[in-house]
């Protein structure tokens, strides 16, 4: 069985090395729309693959890229000091912020999340199956564990500003994932 839960945030970035000369060029923002699908083998015991108030963190981990700019990591180091120098919440990420890139590093974090959450209701075997990113309206990518094999990060390479951080309830689940 697989369950769904949407999240959303607003989100400016630049997407580096794109055709469309706006997007590559330019700063701007999206509504981001995010889908994460979670399948199990074996409903717990309250009849549910698990339950949605688990994926606080899921949640504190996407509210992170609402109104932030996602900064590719691979970015002009003095566009960089300029993001920095204007903006308290930034999101330094390994990948182009691209939705394609939004899919893969959701996916690689969340499924990290899901493997360090403390389950304790009988769930059976809880996996995550698939993270969708919706850039538009019209137009979405879709990440799944056997794109992982594009990932060539780790957690070490996704930086949060205290203009994020200091909205977490606390930076030790995220102190966690990076061990």
């Amino acid at each position: 069985m697989i369950i769904r839960k949407l999240y959303k945030f607003e989100g400016a970035h630049i997407v580096r090395n794109c055709s469309s000369v706006p997007c590559r060029e330019n700063i701007h923002g999206h509504s981001y729309v995010v889908e994460v699908f979670i399948t199990s083998d074996r409903l717990d015991d309250g009849f549910m693959v698990m339950d949605f108030g688990l994926l606080d963190k899921v949640k504190t981990f996407i509210g992170s890229f609402d109104h932030s700019y996602s900064l590719w990591q691979g970015e002009d180091s003095d566009f960089k000091q300029f993001v920095y120098r204007y903006n308290r919440r930034v999101a330094e990420i390994p990948v182009s912020p691209s939705a394609e890139g939004y899919a893969l590093l959701f996916f690689y974090v969340i499924d990290r999340i899901l493997k360090h959450t403390d389950f304790q209701n009988g769930e059976g075997r809880v996996q995550l199956h698939a993270v969708r990113v919706h850039e538009t309206t019209t137009g979405y990518a879709e990440a799944s564990r056997n794109d992982l094999r594009w990932i060539d990060f780790t957690f070490k390479d996704i930086h949060f500003t205290a203009g994020i951080t200091e909205q977490w309830d606390s930076v030790a689940w995220w102190d966690v994932m990076v061990d």
